[in-house]
């Protein structure tokens, strides 16, 4: 028999459609004195792939989706000065009820193209080596429609926020920005500054994200190993909920056979949950291709992390590249293995998660495995991270190599589930 746990509250908890959990670590407060910055990306856009490229000044690698054919978006990523850039929705920025839904079909009518988030930070990476840099990027960037939260790193050790609105001008859609330094105590006493989806100038009346921000926030306040890997393979797979603190561990069944279903809103992770991105950067110092984009390039319940690197003499692995079809290879995957956590496509279905499939006391769960799958694949690179980084240097050789091991292992390792 099916069992449902009624949790009303959490079905009656809004959010935004279109919603992020993010993170910006100052350099100050991790172990290797490298800046982190994280992003679990919220879209119905859910196939995805790692873009590398040529930019206007710099090459850049980040996260694109399959429906952006000419790469005008991007929606994380860094480039080879070590500049990285993340978003997350604000909601709240430009004003009380403001539907900025209407900019874009209103500009349309004027011959006018209105470009977004995704618009900014694919200029940005191709353009910009510093927060300075992207500082004066914003304030001559005009045709815009934005509401938005930027998280920027450099390579000079720098680290902010962004809470970046529309001025009013609805001629040439400049914008406006307030900045939220991490290095700064008056601003982030912890080290770190928290983002869903709201702006902390904005209209608090507005806010988004809130249930998500809570939990980010209690995770963090108990965090004492502030290290890369740890916060890409946890944070994203939180399953304690910040309003409730239900735990879905908690509700484990003893196997994987009988359907356990379970309300599933407003946790940091989502159903909508695209893909994850965890920028490593450098100290100040440090040859900016160090940089490290601990990547998930689908869901993160059945997607595993890698580390990827921007170098010139490294391909990237063909698992997170595109495909003709669109998306990449491991984000096919991993939406195939999403569609038995999610089993009911009628109504509001996706607002419940088997948790039989996703998590049991038998430890077959998806989540269990691919976790099993990740532990192998990245503590066969913590060695070759770690020389890199003693070394200062990336070695392409023993990069390739790893990238290449890591292809045949995950094909054959998601052919098995």
């Amino acid at each position: 028999m099916k069992k449902f746990f009624l949790l009303d509250l959490l079905l009656l908890i809004s959010m935004a459609t279109f919603a992020c959990t993010s993170m910006l670590i100052s350099g100050k407060r991790t172990p290797d004195g490298r800046p982190l910055l994280l992003k679990n990306r919220d879209t119905d856009n859910l196939r995805n792939y790692v873009l590398s490229m040529q930019g206007e000044k710099y090459r850049f690698m980040g996260m694109c989706a399959d429906s952006d054919s000419e790469h005008i978006n991007v929606w994380s990523g860094h480039n080879e000065v070590g500049f990285a850039i993340i978003n997350t929705a604000a909601y709240n920025l430009n004003g009380e009820g403001t539907d900025h839904s209407t900019n874009i079909p209103s500009a349309s009518r004027r011959g006018v193209r209105l470009y977004d988030e995704g618009y900014i930070m694919r200029q940005a990476l191709a353009k910009c080596a510093s927060l300075q840099e992207f500082e004066h990027f914003l304030d001559t960037v005009t045709h815009v429609d934005i509401d938005a939260n930027f998280g920027v790193i450099d390579a000079l050790g720098n680290g902010a926020y962004y809470e970046v609105g529309n001025t009013g001008d609805v001629e040439r859609f400049t914008v406006r920005y307030l900045k939220f330094d991490v290095n700064d105590p008056s601003v982030a006493p912890d080290g770190y500054i928290l983002r869903t989806n709201f702006g902390v100038s904005g209209n608090r009346k507005e806010d988004k994200g809130v249930c998500r921000f809570m939990a980010i926030t209690e995770y963090m306040s108990a965090q004492s190993d502030f290290s890369a890997r740890k916060f890409v393979t946890e944070i994203p797979r939180l399953l304690k909920h910040g309003l409730t603190h239900l735990d879905i561990h908690d509700f484990a069944p003893a196997d994987r056979e009988t359907p356990t279903y379970f309300p599933f809103r407003d946790f940091i992770p989502r159903y909508i949950t695209s893909c994850v991105q965890l920028i490593q950067g450098v100290a100040p110092g440090q040859d900016p291709s160090l940089c490290v984009a601990w990547t998930i390039v689908g869901h993160p319940f059945t997607t595993v992390a890698l580390p990827l690197v921007l170098h010139p003499e490294v391909t990237l692995p063909r698992a997170v590249t595109a495909t003709d079809e669109g998306g990449s290879p491991l984000n096919h995957w991993g939406l195939a293995l999403k569609d038995q956590l999610f089993t009911m496509d009628r109504d509001n279905g996706h607002d419940y998660i088997n948790v039989a499939t996703l998590w049991n006391k038998t430890g077959t769960g998806i989540l269990q495995q691919i976790l099993s799958l990740e532990t192998k694949l990245l503590d066969e690179a913590d060695p070759i991270l770690s020389r890199m980084q003693k070394k200062g240097r990336v070695n392409p050789k023993s990069l390739q190599k790893y990238y290449d091991w890591v292809d045949e292992e995950i094909t054959k390792a998601y052919k098995e589930f």
